[in-house]
C-alpha cells in the first residue's frame, strides 16, 4: 500500500498495468520540476494526453495537474527531451515486485530504456538497448552497483513471484516464518502476505521451509489478478490501496477511476503547491530576514548530519581505513603518487578498487565506504575523522547564531559555546560493544533474543565466534581481525554466569563461524540463545573479570563501556567494576556519581541526556559489583 514515505511493489505493479492498458503511447515531453520530481507528458490515441508525475525514491503515476515548470528547463530534462522526444513506447513492466518501473521507448532504429527507482532515495536512468548507462539523474557508487554512466545497470536476479518453481525455491531457503518470508524475500509487505497466507489457509507463523508453496502461488496470482484487473482505490488516514482485501474493510466514499486518480489525491503536493506559487503573499523585509535564517539553519542541520554520517561511516569501517593509511603512507615514501595511482588501477584488489580518487598535493585519496570520503594518509583514522567533527562544530556554532539572531523581541543574552558533539546512535549499539585497542567492532547479545539475532544475521564469514566457558553467557562476536583477543575473551567473560556466581576469573574459548550450528544430534536439545560449537577451539585460560565503564568527551560524548584497559585510555573519568554485593541498579548509580565527580557543574549540565543511570547501567554486568577501588 502506499503511504506518506511512498509506494511499494503493488503499488507500482498497479500503475503498471494502468499505464500499458493506455498504449499505444508516444512520448511528447519531459519537464523538471525540481531535483527528483519529473513529468513526461504522453501522447495517446485518438488525440489522449496524459502527464505522468515522478517523484523519485517516492512514486510515479499519471496526473491531471502538476507544478508549474521552471521557464529554463534544468539539463537533465533537456537532455531525456534530446533523447525521447517522438518516441514510442514499447512496453512498460516492472520486474518482480520490485519498486523499480522500466519503460522501453523505440526512436529510429535505436531502442532505450528509463529506469524509474522509487526505493531509497530514489532515480531516474536513461540506458541502452543493452542497459548500459547513458546518464543517470544522480550519480552514485554502491558496494554491488554503480549508477554512473557507461556502467551496466543490473537488476536483481530470479523473481520470487515469477513461477511457482521460483517461490517453491525461496521459501525452501529462508529460515523466517512464512508471513515474513513472503514480505520480505517475495518483497509482498506485511498487509498483502497476510493476505496471502490466510487465502492460502496456511499458518502464518510456521515456518516458510514448511509451506505449500502451490497453494501460496495461487494465493499469490489471486492477489495479482485483482490487482492488475479488478482495481478499486482505497484512501486512509495514512495509506491508499489498488483494491480492498478485508472482507469488512471501510468502502471510500471517492469512487476512483484509476489508480492514478487516487493516488493524486493521496499525494495532494503538486496542486497545492502549484496554487501557494499563484497566490504567494509579498514579505515584509522582516518576514524575508526570518525566511532566509530559518532555510540557513536548515541547510546547517543538514551539513552536521551529512557529517555525522561520514564520521559513523569512517568509525565502521575503521579496519579498512587504518590498513589504506598504513600501506600508503608506506609506499609513498619510496614511489611517487602519480606511480601509486597507477599500480593501484592495475591491480584486482577489491580494496584498491575502492579508492576512487587521488589527491598528490595535500597526499590523499577518495575512498568509497558507502560514502565517498577523503583520507590523509599521513594522519590517523581519528585525525581523519577529526576534519568532519570540526565540520560539525562550525556548523553547530553558525546555527546558534542564526538562532540567536531570530530572538529580536527579547534581549540577546551571553550563549555558552561548547565543543560537546554527543556520540551518533549507530546500529550495533543496542547490543553490548566495545571497540578493540586496534580498531575493531565487538558486538555481545545481552539476552537469549539477541544472542540469536547476532549469530543468524549479523555474523559473517570473516568474524570470528567468541563465547565464555560456563553455562549463562552472552554471544561475542568480533566483526573482524584483532591482535587483541585478551581483550575480546575479558569482554566474554566477563558478561557470563561467571559474574553472576561471584568468580572472578573463567575460561574463554573462539571458534569460526562454519564451526557454529543449531542442529542438534539425536537426543540433544538446544536452547533458545544457545548453539552447538563443533570442532577444535581455541582456549584462553584464567581470564579474569572486570569492567570498566567512563565518558569520553573527545571527539564525540559518551558513555563507553568494556575491558578496563581499552575504556581507561579513551576517556576523561572512570570507573572499574569487579565481581561483588551490589546489586546492578546500586552500582550504577554509584559509578554515575564517580563520574560526574570529575567534570564542571557546565559539563554536567551539557551532558543531561547522555550522562545518566540509563546510559551507565547498559554496561554493568548481570549479577553483583563492587567499584574497585572503594571500601
Amino acid at each position: 500500500m502506499a503511504t506518506a514515505q511512498g509506494m511499494s511493489g503493488i503499488d507500482v505493479r498497479a500503475v503498471t498495468y494502468e499505464l500499458a492498458g493506455k498504449q499505444p503511447l508516444w512520448i511528447d515531453k519531459v519537464y523538471q520540476f525540481d531535483s527528483r520530481t519529473l513529468g513526461i507528458r504522453l501522447n495517446g490515441e485518438a488525440h489522449a494526453k496524459y502527464l505522468l508525475l515522478i517523484e523519485a525514491g517516492r512514486r510515479a503515476h499519471l496526473v491531471k495537474n502538476a507544478p508549474e515548470p521552471p521557464k529554463n528547463p534544468p539539463q537533465f530534462a533537456m537532455f531525456l527531451r534530446k533523447y525521447l522526444t517522438g518516441g514510442k513506447v514499447l512496453a512498460i513492466r516492472q520486474h518482480g515486485l520490485e519498486r523499480i518501473l522500466i519503460f522501453d521507448i523505440g526512436k529510429g532504429a535505436l531502442t532505450y530504456r528509463l529506469i524509474i527507482e522509487l526505493f531509497d532515495e530514489g532515480n531516474v536512468i536513461l540506458a541502452d538497448e543493452a542497459y548500459r548507462i547513458i546518464k543517470p539523474l544522480r550519480h552514485h557508487r554502491f558496494k554491488d552497483r554503480d549508477i554512473v554512466p557507461d556502467a551496466v545497470y543490473a537488476t536483481s536476479g530470479t523473481d520470487p513471484t515469477g513461477s511457482r518453481e521460483n517461490l517453491a525455491a525461496v521459501l525452501a531457503g529462508d529460515e523466517r516464518d512464512l508471513v515474513r518470508a513472503l514480505a520480505i524475500a517475495c518483497m509482498l509487505g506485511g498487509t498483502y502476505a497476510e493476505w496471502v497466507c490466510r487465502t492460502a489457509g496456511a499458518d502464518k507463523a510456521m515456518p516458510a521451509a514448511q509451506a505449500d508453496p502451490a497453494l501460496l502461488f495461487d494465493a499469490v496470482t489471486s492477489l495479482f489478478d485483482r490487482v492488475e484487473h479488478h482495481v478499486h482505490p482505497v484512501i486512509s488516514k495514512s495509506s491508499c490501496e489498488p483494491v480492498v482485501l478485508a472482507e469488512n474493510a471501510p468502502q471510500d466514499e471517492n469512487q476512483f477511476a484509476g489508480f492514478s486518480d487516487a493516488l493524486e489525491v493521496f499525494y495532494p503536493m503538486t496542486k497545492a503547491e502549484k496554487v501557494k506559487v499563484a497566490a504567494r503573499p509579498k514579505l515584509s523585509e522582516g518576514e524575508r530576514i526570518r525566511k532566509y535564517q530559518e532555510a540557513a539553519i536548515k541547510k546547517f542541520d543538514e551539513k552536521v548530519a551529512k557529517a555525522e554520517e561520514v564520521v559513523a561511516a569512517i568509525y565502521e569501517n575503521y579496519p579498512f581505513i587504518s590498513q589504506v593509511i598504513t600501506s600508503l603512507a608506506a609506499a609513498s615514501k619510496r614511489l611517487s603518487w602519480q606511480e601509486i595511482e597507477h599500480h593501484l588501477k592495475d591491480t584486482s584488489s577489491t580494496d584498491a578498487k575502492r579508492i576512487t580518487a587521488f589527491f598528490p598535493g595535500e597526499a590523499a585519496v577518495e575512498v568509497d565506504i558507502g560514502k565517498k570520503v577523503k583520507i590523509f594518509v599521513h594522519e590517523t583514522v581519528e585525525q581523519n575523522a577529526g576534519h568532519y567533527y570540526d565540520q560539525i562544530k562550525k556548523f553547530k556554532k553558525k546555527k546558534e547564531g542564526a538562532l540567536l539572531a531570530m530572538k529580536t523581541v527579547k534581549p540577546r543574552k551571553k550563549v555558552i559555546r561548547h565543543d560537546i558533539v554527543p556520540m551518533k546512535k549507530l546500529w550495533y549499539h543496542r547490543f553490548r560493544w566495545f571497540i578493540t585497542s586496534d580498531g575493531v567492532v565487538v558486538l555481545g547479545g545481552r539476552d537469549a533474543g539477541q544472542n540469536e539475532e547476532l549469530v543468524k544475521k549479523y555474523m559473517t564469514g570473516g568474524d570470528l565466534f567468541v563465547h565464555a566457558d560456563v553455562h549463562g553467557a552472552s554471544v561475542v562476536i568480533v566483526k573482524g581481525k584483532t591482535e587483541k583477543m585478551d581483550e575480546v575473551a575479558q569482554f566474554a567473560a566477563s558478561y557470563s554466569g561467571a559474574w553472576r556466581s561471584g568468580h572472578f576469573t573463567a575460561d574463554v574459548f573462539s571458534a569460526q563461524p562454519t564451526q557454529v550450528s543449531k542442529t542438534p544430534q539425536a537426543g540433544e536439545f538446544v536452547a533458545r540463545g544457545s548453539f552447538i560449537v563443533r570442532g577444535e577451539r581455541t582456549y584462553y585460560r584464567d581470564v579474569p573479570l572486570s569492567v570498566g565503564i567512563g565518558l569520553v568527551l573527545e571527539p564525540y560524548a559518551a558513555v563507553i563501556g568494556g575491558p578496563p584497559a581499552v575504556i581507561r585510555s579513551r576517556t576523561k573519568t572512570f570507573a572499574e567494576l569487579k565481581p561483588g554485593r551490589f546489586e546492578p541498579n546500586d552500582v550504577a548509580k554509584k559509578v554515575l556519581r564517580q563520574l560526574r565527580e570529575k567534570i564542571t557543574p557546565e559539563e554536567e549540565k551539557l551532558l543531561k541526556g547522555i550522562l545518566n543511570t540509563e546510559s551507565v547501567a547498559a554496561f554493568v554486568p548481570p549479577g553483583g559489583s563492587d567499584i574497585a577501588g572503594t571500601p
